[in-house]
Parts: structure tokens; sequence; C-alpha cells
């Protein structure tokens, strides 16, 4: 069979990182709009006399010199001469990203940004937006399997081995220019919108994760608060089903209707100008969920991303309410083992770990020797099992007292572990519900007092400690020890 492709582009080499993007988006949108072109023509009957494909643009930089750098940002430099490459998708979304990494990898190495058309087609799925209704059954009344004519998702094409730290490039490239190919983007662009129904344009850079569906309804209540009041720095709040609440500056209205099913890990959106916003997830309990949703969301490039939940409290001093901000992790969740060996440590990320506790101490109008009396520094245990008790706990118990945890979850280490890995900037801060060492479990009435008492305290330091991270310059927030050796260039 034949094959149909809209004609080849040459490529252009640009010093205006958006006059690159420009291209870019030209070279993106023309090939993008070819295959949806022939969709809606095969909905009416007509059926294309090849197959039907059209690549990706990439990117390309070559650097002529080992010589070094002084920026102060732990991206944007290319380590070795050679060619640097990577496919992209999305321009319109990720418009400020490029821009900005484009700028960033003129200033350190001079030379040119070159777009051109790739080899890798763009699978039909991943052509068609979303939220865009095709004539299903018309398609359906051909009998003609979509795959006869346009190209279908490769696994083989969106694995994480550059992430992983474990793809090998050829000698002298070319070499990844970033950590995430377009197929591997556009798969998970995809998800986000199954998992959390929303669109992906509405995730903010600062993230936070939790594990209880009363967090997010305190986060609403919060949203919609700043929203009536006229905030000055939120522009809108955004929930499933892609239903926005305008800020009353902006003229306070709703748009939108909620999704009739609930998503699996709803998520929801306080936007600012250029995504400085925070989104809040509820991932449910336990790593699986973790690991999925951030799998996803890391394609995005998010600033920071941190977990607020409830834990177990592992020590007698401990109380219920208690705040445990993690500095280490014991990963028993399994889900991240063959992706990130346990032999790879975690490291506790200053800007973020300040970030927090200065969070706590505001929030609860407390300092120093007062603050620790509410706020425990220590390692976080995460394990996979949430019935660890019902277990013979000989093993276990000895683990947690070798390992000098404090806190016991689901999920934390989780997040920490592929923040790491996909190099967002993480933290947790946790809040001691119950103490199943000592035969402190929550009764019903308990429970009750003590949801109501620390959930808003407990979400607003979240909110405080993103709004911290936020005001931080890049170049310090983005810590080096999330950077190895040999680093793609893209943040």
């Amino acid at each position: 069979m034949s094959t149909i492709s809209p004609p080849r582009l040459e490529k252009q080499s640009f010093t205006d990182p958006e006059k690159a993007w420009d291209y870019l988006a030209e070279l993106y949108h023309r090939n993008t709009g070819f295959i949806r072109g022939h969709l809606a023509d095969l909905a009416k009957g007509v059926v294309p006399e090849g197959r039907v494909r059209a690549c990706y643009p990439q990117v390309e930089v070559r650097s002529t010199s080992y010589s070094k750098h002084e920026s102060t940002l732990p991206y944007g430099f290319l380590h070795t001469p050679g060619l640097y490459r990577t496919t992209v998708t999305a321009p319109d979304l990720f418009r400020t990203y490029f821009q900005e990494q484009f700028t960033v990898i003129l200033k350190n190495h001079g030379g040119s940004i070159d777009i051109a058309e790739s080899d890798t087609p763009i699978p039909l799925h991943f052509a068609v937006n979303p939220s865009e209704r095709i004539d299903g059954e018309a398609l359906n009344a051909l009998n003609i399997p979509l795959r006869d004519v346009f190209d279908a998702p490769d696994l083989g094409n969106t694995d994480d081995e550059i992430a992983n730290g474990t793809f090998v490039p050829p000698k002298g490239g070319p070499y990844p220019l970033s950590a995430f190919t377009a197929p591997r983007v556009d798969y998970s662009l995809f998800r986000l919108s199954h998992y959390t129904g929303t669109d992906a344009a509405h995730f903010q850079n600062f993230v936070i994760f939790t594990n209880y569906a009363f967090y997010i309804e305190e986060f609403c209540r919060v949203a919609k608060r700043y929203m009536a009041d006229g905030h000055a720095h939120y522009e809108s709040f955004i929930e499933p089903g892609n239903v926005v609440t305008d800020n009353a500056l902006r003229g306070g209205n709703t748009a939108g209707s909620a999704p009739v099913r609930a998503p699996q890990m709803p998520a929801y959106h306080l936007t600012a100008d250029r995504g400085r916003g925070i989104t809040m997830v509820n991932i449910g309990v336990g790593p699986s969920n973790a690991k999925t949703i951030t799998d996803h969301i890391a394609v995005l490039r998010p600033h920071a991303w941190i977990m607020l939940g409830h834990c177990a409290g592992l020590r007698n001093s401990q109380e219920l309410g208690d705040y445990v901000l993690a500095h280490a992790y014991v990963r028993e969740d399994h889900v991240l083992d063959a992706d990130l060996p346990l032999t790879v440590p975690v490291p506790a990320l200053a800007e973020v770990q300040v970030a927090l506790e200065q969070a706590v101490e505001e929030v609860t109008q407390t300092e120093g020797v007062e603050t620790k009396k509410i706020m425990r520094t220590g390692t976080v245990a995460t394990f996979d099992n949430r019935n660890w008790e019902l277990r013979d706990q000989t093993e276990i118990v000895r683990q947690l007292s070798q390992s000098r945890a404090v806190a016991l979850d689901m999920e934390s280490a989780t997040i920490a572990a592929n923040g790491f890995r996909f190099r967002v900037p993480y933290g947790t801060l946790l809040c001691v519900s119950d103490k199943p060492l000592h035969g402190e479990l929550k009764l019903p009435g308990m429970a009750s007092d003590f949801y109501r008492t620390q959930v808003n305290r407990h979400l607003q330091i979240g909110l405080r400690a993103m709004e911290i991270l936020r005001d931080q310059p890049a170049e310090r927030l983005h810590s080096r020890k999330l950077r190895s050796f040999a680093e793609t260039a893209f943040q």
C-alpha cells in the first residue's frame, strides 16, 4: 500500500525562540490537520488510496564545545559536543515552556534552534483532540479497520528509558534533548483527561496530591471563596468536567457541566497567569494510583509537587493531629522497583523542606520549639499492603524501627520517588490520624472532631507552601540534586 503524506517542509534554523515556536506550531497543526481531514473524509465514505501518514515536528540543536556555561539553572546545558534531538507535540499547550527552553539553550550555547519534520508518525489517536467528536457509527459501518489506514500508537516510542537514565545514545549523538518523546507526551496528555476529568491545559505548575476526599472538599470551598472575593493572584477555579468559575474581578461567570460519572482521580485547578497556580488531585489510596498519575503529570514539567494526607504515627510521643515532614523514605511500595532501583537514594530537597516548615509556622503561628511540638521531621515508610497490621508484625516492626520511621502511609514514597525520577521537586507533609502500634485508632466521634479541626489547617499549610515555592526563582527551586551528569537540556 502506498503512503499519502503532506509535502515535506524544509528544515529551518532560528535564533529567535518565538519564531522557532511559530514554525514548530505550523508544522504540527498542518500535519495533525492532514490526518484529521482524511478521517473526516473517511467518515463520509471517501476511502484514501493509500496509508495516511504525517510525522511529528522535531527540534535539533548542536554543541561544538566542552566549554562550561555560567547559568545557575540546572538545565539548558548540552553536556557533550554533538547533535541533540527530540520530537515534540502540543505546541500550544507548551508554548511558554518551549520558548523558555529555547531561550536558555541559545543563551548558554549560541548557535541556532533547528525545526524540521521527524520520521516518527503521529498516531491517529493523538491527532484527534480528546474533546473532539467523530462519527463513530459511520466509520464502523465502513467495516475498514482504522489501523489499515492510519498509524496507531507504538509502545516502542513511549517508554521511559531517557527519564530512567537507561537509554544509551550512539556516540556523537543524536543525544536526547528532552526526557520525553512526543508519543510519550501525547500518551500522558490523553490519559490525564481520562483519569482526572479535566483537560491537560488546566494543570498548573504547582501540584498537591491527597488521599482523602475531604481535603478536596476543603480545597473547593477555599477556591470558590477566592473567586467570590476577587483574589488578586488566582484567575479561575476549574473542576472535573472542565467546569470553570471565573474570579469576580473577571466577571465571576460559571461555565460547563459536571461529568455524569466521577473520574478515577479527580483534579481541581486554581489557575493563574503562566500556570503559576495550584492543582490538587485526589489520588485515592495506594501506590499504584500515585505512580499512575505522577507518570502522566510529569510530562507537563511542573515546578513542584507535594503530598498532603494522613498517616499512621509510629511513635508513642506523637499525638493525633501532629504533622510529619518527610526527610527520607522507606520504599515498600514496589511499583517503581523496575524503573528506580531501591539502591537509588531519594533525598530530601532543602528548598521544599524549608517551604513546608515555614508554612507550618505561619499557619499554626508557632516557631522553634513550639513548632517541634506539633511537627516531627523523620522517615516515612510507604507500604503497598493497607492491612499490614493483620500480619505477624515482628519483621515489620523491626524494619520500621531500624529505619527510624516516624510515620507510615501508602503514597508518599511513590510520589517522592517519581519526582526524583522525573526531575520534579517534591515533598511530603502528613498528618497523624491514628497510631496502630500503640492501640490508638479513631473512634467515630473522635474522627469527626479530628477532621473538622485539622483538615482546614493542613490544607492551608499546603497552599501556603506552594505559594512560597512559586515566589522562588527557577534556579533556586529546581535542585541540582535531581540532575545526573549526562542530562537532557530541556527542564
